[in-house]
């Protein structure tokens, strides 16, 4: 089968290659399946640089999740040949087969194709575990996405949305923003450059917003500390600037707001029931056609440098969705 291999880590994917690679061996628990499509995500683009949580040795296929039909499963499994599926793993969806625990994969939603499919789990994940796990978002609250031209930004203005919040998307690049107000119909989008306060004051009459999802850190963390209602939230998502900001935690005291990690995969590591929770939920919504990802463009896993590279040079307004085979 074509696989889409680390062979080493490299900070310009010189370590990366498509590989001629063997067939998975399905073992017990575990449920092989014909991979359709699947999804990048940052980490995916992180662990080719060693630069990521899990650093995996080397060589490895990458590719965090995938959709695509059960070839073979256990009887006791839930699964039979044929049934079609969405999940993955930290590594190993970019391949033409993939063998994975039956926990890992759930029925893709009805009304869904393969490729909205995969890039459905981890976005939508990441977005309900910190707006509604941690966040506790209510309807009629205020929600300042940043990094919205992303997977879990877009997803995050998605679900705000559905659930009844007002939804600010920002973004670093201007061009983008027409863009995102097409793809999620956003309340406001907004530039996150220089003192982009003074516009968050002027959206909220002065309340500032109860949740603050920060998936870039840097210069934006530190200006977004000035936009959080007392009682708020501002949620660490991740660090796109490069930058891992620090706060005086005088700031948080006085202006009365918590700064929350939020670590999605972790979390429904920890607590499964609450993970299986998520899931339901996230499969009622797409099912009843109140939340769908959006997808940049679709490639054959031939073509795997072209969606490296878009997302690395941030030219991304959603998922990049491989077709292994295509």
């Amino acid at each position: 089968m074509q696989a889409l291999q680390v062979t080493k880590l490299s900070d310009d994917l010189s370590g990366v290659e498509l590989v001629d690679a063997a067939v998975p061996q399905r073992k017990p628990g575990e449920v092989l399946v014909c991979v359709r499509a699947a999804s990048l995500n940052f980490p995916d683009l992180l662990m080719t640089q060693g630069k990521y949580q899990f650093k995996p040795e080397p060589p490895f296929v990458s590719g965090l999740e995938m959709a695509g039909e059960v070839i073979e499963a256990e009887a006791n499994s839930g699964f039979q040949a044929g049934d079609l599926v969405m999940g993955g793993a930290k590594i190993g969806s970019f391949a033409e087969f993939v063998s994975l625990p039956a926990k890992n994969l759930k029925p893709i939603p009805q009304g869904f194709d393969f490729a909205q499919a995969a890039a459905f789990g981890a976005a939508y994940s990441t977005a309900y575990v910190s707006l509604v796990e941690i966040g506790q978002l209510e309807e009629r609250q205020t929600v300042l996405v940043h990094g919205a031209s992303g997977g879990v930004g877009l997803a995050a203005c998605d679900l705000a949305k559905a659930l009844g919040a007002r939804v600010f998307a920002s973004s670093g690049v201007e061009e983008k923003l027409p863009r995102i107000a097409e793809a999620v119909s956003p309340d406001a989008t907004l530039l996150a450059e220089g003192r982009f306060r003074e516009k968050i004051v002027e959206l909220t009459d002065g309340r500032l917003c109860d949740i603050v999802h920060d998936p870039v850190g840097g210069d934006v963390f530190d200006e977004s500390s000035r936009c959080v209602t007392f009682g708020g939230q501002l949620q660490v998502i991740g660090f796109t600037s490069g930058r891992i900001a620090e706060i005086a935690t005088n700031i948080p005291l006085i202006k009365g707001f918590s700064v929350v990690g939020v670590r999605a995969g972790e979390y429904v590591r920890r607590f499964p029931e609450r993970g299986e929770v998520v899931s339901a939920e996230l499969g009622k919504l797409a099912a009843a056609g109140k939340i769908s990802p959006v997808i940049d463009r679709t490639l054959p896993l031939s073509q795997w440098r072209e969606g490296f590279d878009a997302m690395a040079n941030r030219e991304l307004v959603g998922k990049v969705v491989f077709e292994p085979g295509a």
